[in-house]
């Protein structure tokens, strides 16, 4: 219910239970093929060219590991990477949806495998100032790479952007490095001399981790929240080194000079965004850290969250929420943190469902994506833009920001006709 892959396991299994293979082959792939043309996550709108690199410090699971999006240099020279990083993350995909791997990595790789996020990779980082900062949190069965069309906007507009990738199995897949055993070194043909510490270390996957049969979701959940937001806080502190100019070690060995990254960050102006499972990972983070200014949650998925966790988070929280996706015991929740102090906001975009924020949106055909629930009444990138700008307003008031964004002010207060103020969803009690 509050996973992306639910969505794709919909459409997976709709092609095994209607047809047989050289229809699936020829038939669906083909009619795939035509309207893929017309796919693509847009375009960051901003005034700066968007540059993205991986980032993993400490090889453990214990680690930082994030995908970092910030403006760039323009450069013809710098590739696009791919919007789904390599087939584990299918796999990851595939297990979580408890379908063939085999088969369904295929189709995965069919449907998605082409298409590249809209940044270029480890381009030089380009600084007008320092930049405020955006630590972003998935959703459940996600992964770091699935909300670019969010996450590079930001970063067009002068943001730096780390969107965490999760360890705590509620990601579709991850990964971390292992030290290698004595056996596995001894059956090396790499001679000790020109070893180096990369050398040593293995690939390990992490994949999402389901219910055991009559396990209670709550303890699970409420565990990984917390785990999460202890994540996005550690991104957090590995930003606060790399900018202080502390020399660091990507595990990874990306080609971006990090050493550009040095006093480019304003860290009096740092907020968290998430979406579903990452929208209590941000209630979950503001109240964990203070440094994190404000908060905007996207179709927050409250269930997580212990309910003594509300009367400690003193910053202001944003809830931008689809039309199809919420429901009266999760917006009172959410209307549990109202303040008469304390700016709290809502709005729910008409026409939306619970994937429209995330990338998948803007990558299947309009029939599958209604089908599939991947799509809304409304045009993906009218409502990725309608969140963008009213994100950035939001982020512009609260983080002090001399930009321009207050153009967008109405939006936070769900003042045009694609918006409601408040919530769709009837209760007791007056919409936020």
């Amino acid at each position: 219910m509050f996973s992306h892959g639910r969505f794709v396991q919909l459409l997976v299994k709709r092609i095994y239970e209607q047809t047989d293979q050289r229809r699936y082959t020829f038939g669906f792939f083909a009619m795939g093929n035509t309207c893929s043309n017309h796919l693509g996550i847009p375009p960051a709108k901003g005034p700066n060219a968007v540059g993205c690199t991986d980032f993993m410090m400490d090889h453990t699971a214990q680690g930082s590991f994030f995908r970092l999006f910030y403006p760039c240099q323009e450069t013809e020279k710098a590739d696009k990477p791919d919007w789904v990083p390599s087939r584990e993350y299918f796999y990851g995909l595939a297990d979580f949806m408890k379908i063939n791997r085999a088969l369904s990595e295929k189709i995965f790789n069919y449907l998605f495998g082409s298409f590249k996020i809209p940044a270029y990779l480890d381009a030089p980082f380009k600084s007008n100032g320092k930049c405020p900062v955006v630590i972003f949190s998935h959703g459940l069965g996600a992964f770091r790479t699935l909300y670019s069309a969010v996450c590079a906007e930001l970063a067009s507009h002068g943001f730096i952007v780390a969107s965490v990738e999760h360890r705590d199995e509620s990601a579709s897949a991850t990964y971390y490095f292992r030290e290698k055993t004595e056996s596995e070194k001894a059956h090396e043909k790499v001679p000790k001399t020109s070893a180096s510490a990369q050398d040593n270390l293995v690939k390990q996957w992490m994949y999402y981790r389901t219910l055991q049969h009559r396990e209670s979701e709550f303890p699970l959940r409420n565990k990984q929240v917390k785990q999460r937001a202890d994540e996005c806080i550690l991104a957090l502190d590995k930003l606060t080194e790399i900018n202080s100019g502390t020399a660091v070690e990507n595990v990874l060995q990306t080609q971006f000079d990090w050493t550009t990254l040095e006093n480019s960050m304003d860290l009096c102006r740092i907020a968290v965004l998430g979406h579903s499972f990452g929208g209590a990972t941000v209630i979950e983070a503001l109240c964990k850290e203070v440094k994190f200014k404000c908060g905007v949650a996207l179709d927050a998925w409250m269930f997580p969250l212990d309910d003594e966790l509300f009367p400690r988070v003193k910053q202001p929280i944003f809830f931008i929420n689809s039309e199809k996706f919420q429901w009266a015991g999760n917006i009172s929740r959410m209307k549990e943190l109202d303040s008469a102090v304390i700016q709290r906001k809502m709005i729910t975009i008409r026409g939306t469902v619970h994937q429209s924020f995330p990338d998948f949106t803007f990558l299947t055909g309009h029939w599958i994506g209604k089908l599939m629930k991947l799509q809304g009444e409304i045009d993906p990138e009218l409502a990725i833009d309608l969140c963008n700008k009213a994100t950035l307003a939001f982020l512009q008031r609260h983080l002090g920001l001399e930009k321009n964004f207050n153009q967008w002010d109405p939006l936070i207060d769900g003042q045009d006709e694609n918006l409601i103020q408040g919530t769709n969803i009837t209760l007791l009690q007056s919409a936020i």
